[in-house]
């Protein structure tokens, strides 16, 4: 294999000197910490953060676009062996559809055993539907020739307007190709874009040192409107969540990453900061270009990562799958309303056509599983006004899974593929913390 390159975020030689209090992830803990506090105590004032937040996750959307574009472009288009692109495609879309069928199994298995919604008996229709109203036009619109249509965009500005992670990759593969063709009358266009790529990833170093107040505003709102109270109410069905959660990220990807060789634990260790960004934001998408970086950095080849990060952000989606099945399953023994197994293996088929759709839309999980309850007939879909308290809690830990699980695939199809520098993986996991 051709060596690699990994010159992405590079880490400064006194970056492991740094004085505790500088470290971005104890900086975006203590954010958060206060924003729990303020949340707590202030509930007002703390709903009045929310721009923080919504202002910091723009900043970064603003660049996701761009950065996929010049890393898949660069990445595909310099490849000497244009068929490992078709190669790694293929093996992404097998372990995307393993991952997010175990992940919807395991989810229906804990519902089950540990039943969080029985004892309930919510008549369904004493519930407002109003409250869910946006959530059930949106799933309405949703099919899944809509989906497929929905990847190719109208214009080729138009993907990046609207920052649709799937119409920016789909245009992104078919301008490596084109540039790729080109072959040395392409090398002027090919190094701008590389350069283009390297200026974002500074760009987005730039950003995340605003990630502490992001993270500050988004869980001081999170907890100001919603309230610790909702947690305790809600207390069976987030534990639920949670541990299935937990569950998934322990035996099924701490399984993969044995098999492939390498620890689970100094995987996260090594992502920690872009962890606690997540939990802080509730999106998977903020941390998406540092991932992207990190990745790299840590021995993954660049066209893997521009190909496998972009599409897991769509197709392997797992904490989603999770909060799908554990929520519908949820709301039926809630509500009294009875699932024959069969009824519920329907259910679960559904989940795992329409789930590969929950990032093309905003709102994305929540809507998906109203369009898929809304397709089983007698299901109350109403229902759903039950967890829209606690929705924001659970999309936390889902939006967790996703990065996870995404970053873990990118590391395991890049082996499979042989597109991997194991010894610079090696050296960045064993650096000290």
């Amino acid at each position: 294999m051709d060596t690699l390159t990994h010159t992405a975020m590079p880490m400064p030689a006194a970056a492991r000197n740094t004085k505790w209090y500088r470290h971005l992830y104890v900086q975006v803990l203590i954010a958060v910490a206060l924003g729990i506090l303020l949340g707590h105590y202030s509930p007002e004032l703390a709903t009045a953060m929310k721009p923080l937040g919504d202002n910091f996750l723009t900043l970064i959307k603003l660049m996701v676009a761009p950065l996929i574009f010049c890393t898949v472009v660069h990445g595909i288009a310099s490849m000497s062996d244009i068929k490992a692109v078709g190669r790694i495609g293929a093996k992404s879309l097998i372990y995307f559809e393993v991952m997010t069928t175990l992940a919807l199994i395991l989810g229906l298995v804990m519902v089950n055993l540990l039943k969080p919604g029985v004892g309930m008996h919510i008549d369904p229709s004493t519930l407002d539907a109003s409250a869910i109203s946006s959530y059930t036009k949106a799933a309405h619109d949703q099919s899944v020739v809509g989906f497929l249509s929905h990847i190719i965009p109208k214009t080729v500005f138009g993907a990046f307007a609207d920052g649709d992670l799937l119409q920016v990759l789909f245009i992104s593969i078919i301008m490596a190709f084109g540039l790729q063709m080109l072959g040395e009358r392409g090398k002027p266009l090919l190094n701008v874009i590389d350069v283009t790529a390297h200026t974002f990833f500074n760009m987005v170093r730039i950003v995340m040192y605003l990630s502490p107040v992001g993270a500050f505003g988004a869980i001081a709102f999170t907890i100001g409107k919603y309230g610790v109270s909702s947690l305790a109410a809600y207390g069976q069905l987030l534990g639920t969540y949670y541990l299935t959660a937990v569950l998934f990220v322990v035996l099924v990807l701490g399984t993969t990453c044995r098999l492939a060789g390498f620890s689970l634990w100094k995987f996260l260790r090594y992502i920690r900061e872009e962890l606690l960004v997540v939990l802080g934001t509730s999106s998977s998408e903020s941390v998406l270009p540092r991932m992207m970086a990190k990745l790299e950095r840590l021995g993954c080849n660049k066209s893997a990562v521009g190909l496998v990060i972009p599409a897991g952000y769509s197709f392997n989606l797992d904490g989603s799958c999770i909060n799908m099945t554990v929520l519908a399953i949820f709301i039926a023994q809630a509500t009294d309303t009875y699932l024959s197994l069969g009824q519920q293996v329907t259910l679960l088929l559904i989940l795992l056509l329409t789930s590969k759709g929950a990032a093309s839309v905003s709102g994305g999980a929540f809507i998906v599983l109203a369009a898929t309850l809304g397709s089983m007939p007698g299901f109350p879909v109403a229902g759903l006004v039950l967890v829209l308290g606690v929705y924001r809690f659970i999309s936390e830990g889902g939006a967790l899974v996703n990065v996870i699980g995404n970053g873990v695939a990118t590391i395991v199809i890049s082996k499979w593929d042989k597109q991997f520098d194991d010894a610079t993986f090696r050296r960045e996991l064993s650096r000290p913390v």
